[in-house]
This record gives C-alpha cells, sequence and structure tokens, in this order.
C-alpha cells in the first residue's frame, strides 16, 4: 500500500460525505469536501509519478475513485434538483456503457483495454468544473451570469462526445 494509494483511499472515503453534505442541504460543506478530493487527486497522480510510486493496484483504484465521487455527486445534484435529471442520466450512462463494454468484450473473448481518450479528458474536465461551480454557486449564493447555462451545455455534449468515441473504439475493436 503506497502514500498515492492511501490518498486515493481517502477520497472514496470522501464520496459519502460529499452526498451527505449536498442531501443535507450543506452545499457549501460539499463545495470544501469535492475540492479537497479534487486536491488529493492531482496529490496522489503526482506523488505517484514523482517518485515512481506507480502501482497496479493504483492504475484500478484512481479511476474507480474518480467515477464514484463524479457519478455519486451528479446524482445526488439532480435529485436535491441542483442540476436537471438528464444531465445525471447522460453521465451515469456514459460510465454504465463504458464499463459494460469491457465486460462485454471479456465474455466475448476479446478483451479491450480502455485508454483515456482526450475527449475524455475534457470531458471530466468539464464535469468537474461543473460540479464545483454548481456546489460554489449554491454554496456561497454568488451566481455569475450563464455560466450556468454554458457548464451545463458542455458537460452534456462532451458527455455524449466521449460516450461516441468510446463506442466507435469499442466496435472498431470488437470488428477486428
Amino acid at each position: 500500500m503506497s502514500i498515492p494509494n492511501i490518498i486515493t483511499l481517502l477520497r472514496i472515503f470522501l464520496v459519502p460525505a460529499v452526498v451527505w453534505a449536498i442531501a443535507s442541504g450543506e452545499p457549501l460543506l460539499a463545495f470544501w469536501l469535492f475540492l479537497a478530493a479534487g486536491i488529493s487527486d492531482a496529490l496522489d497522480g503526482f506523488i505517484a509519478k514523482r517518485f515512481h510510486m506507480q502501482t497496479e493496484l493504483g492504475s484500478y483504484l484512481d479511476p474507480v475513485a474518480d467515477k464514484a465521487l463524479l457519478v455519486s455527486i451528479y446524482v445526488t445534484l439532480a435529485v436535491v434538483g441542483l442540476i436537471p435529471r438528464w444531465v445525471a442520466i447522460a453521465v451515469v450512462s456514459r460510465d454504465f456503457m463504458i464499463v459494460g463494454a469491457v465486460v462485454l468484450s471479456l465474455v466475448m473473448a476479446k478483451p479491450v483495454t480502455i485508454s483515456p481518450l482526450l475527449i475524455s479528458k475534457v470531458n471530466t474536465a468539464a464535469q468537474i468544473s461543473f460540479a464545483a461551480i454548481v456546489l460554489a454557486t449554491a454554496g456561497f449564493g454568488v451566481t455569475v451570469p450563464g455560466l450556468y447555462d454554458l457548464g451545463l451545455v458542455l458537460v452534456g455534449l462532451l458527455t455524449g462526445l466521449s460516450a461516441a468515441a468510446y463506442l466507435a473504439a469499442w466496435t472498431r475493436h470488437m470488428a477486428s
């Protein structure tokens, strides 16, 4: 168990705390916890690369922590009415589609290696930014005109494009 893996596990433990804060009407606390989770994500990656502490466990834990956090936050934000439900459905559906494709390829004896695509990285950045904007707006009570709508459109568009890109890559792999 390396230091980066411990940090990643702590990020996983932050997920229920962030969900609780959102569901309890404490968006400012949720914002700070979400920010701590984001910092921990950057920190564990930096430490792992800088000090050559990358592990196989970490390669699995890190994306699990990221997805658990984002999916949980989007579902909770939709349940409490801070974002439209369709956004949460799109975010969750994309992730389930990717996991389903990986499992299906294993069942069909054509294992696929999923590598993050550029569109996926941009999508993740947009999802994180939008969630932070929503939490900060609700927590601090300050709005920037048009920012919410822009974030909503970007997350919707990028989530769809990312899903389509992974589906295309998976289809090419399965056809080969």
